[in-house]
């Protein structure tokens, strides 16, 4: 069903987009149906969700001593009250944020595999989330850098809110980067900066988590359909792509708006819009 250089290009676009706002899944869907792949097939589905881990393995190296310090600061402040700093306050933030994903992931996983795979949603999901960020980025924008919120004032209501944000990915087309951002910056008052790295934190235990569960429930579908040797090479090239973009997006962050990706966001849902009446790719 799948062959290895289709898996060596989902692979790059799944790297690419992970990370930045606009949705990994809803370009991974589009691609998927461009090379006239059954979008709507568990062992599919299972692959998707997969290959996503490589991308969250070049977010744990690329971020690795800040991980360490976390957790270090973590483990302290839970023996040592005197010691609890915003390392403590961020583990509690990942943790909180990680238990909601966690919870609803798992309640909304049929809508995830049945009704929410389908073109139209990835369209809708692009346009209409846009307005959501470029509200978040105005607000972010006029907001005096006084009252906003940076990486040592994050405590575990923050990655209680980010965590629903996340949550609304599970719509292929809003991306869980974009609706953590927009969480971050427009709901819980961060600054450009910890709302972004706040989101790759949030990411990493969701994502490998998903991964595996996918891997383990799944794997009997992906043996028999996509297959372990083609995996294998789509979460290899996410990995190595998505580390570039880790570190090209931070770089990004912390000089620029999110105006390019709400334009291109609106372009690429209208031209799915523009696709889909003119037959050239089905819903489904």
């Amino acid at each position: 069903m799948l062959s290895f250089i289709n898996s060596i290009i989902l692979g790059v676009v799944e790297g690419v987009t992970e990370f930045l706002p606009v949705s990994s899944t809803g370009h991974l869907t589009i691609a998927e149906k461009l090379m006239h792949l059954p979008i709507d097939d568990p062992g599919l589905t299972a692959y998707t969700a997969i290959i996503q881990v490589g991308a969250m393995l070049a977010a744990i190296i690329y971020f690795w001593k800040d991980i360490v310090r976390i957790v270090a600061g973590w483990f302290t402040g839970l023996g040592n009250k005197a010691k609890r700093g915003a390392d403590y306050n961020m583990g509690w933030a990942v943790i909180a944020g990680t238990m909601v994903t966690v919870v609803i992931g798992l309640l909304g996983k049929d809508l995830i595999t049945g009704p929410l795979r389908s073109m139209w949603v990835v369209a809708g999901g692009l346009i209409l989330w846009s307005f959501a960020m470029f509200w978040a980025d105005r607000y972010e924008a006029r907001t005096p850098q006084s009252e906003k919120k940076t990486l040592d004032d994050i405590t575990w209501k923050h990655g209680l809110i980010l965590g629903f944000m996340q949550c609304l990915a599970l719509v292929p087309g809003v991306s869980r980067s974009g609706a953590t951002i927009v969480g971050g910056l427009g709901v819980a008052g961060l600054d450009r900066l910890a709302a972004t790295k706040l989101s790759f934190y949030l990411g990493i235990p969701a994502l490998v988590g998903a991964g595996i569960y996918e891997a383990a429930s799944e794997f009997s579908h992906v043996s028999n359909t996509v297959g372990w040797g083609v995996t294998g090479v789509g979460t290899l090239v996410s990995f190595i792509v998505a580390y570039a973009s880790i570190a090209w997006l931070l770089k990004f962050v912390a000089s620029n708006t999110f105006t390019s990706f709400v334009i291109y966001r609106i372009v690429a849902g209208l031209a799915i819009i523009g696709l889909l009446l003119g037959g050239v790719v089905t819903a489904q």
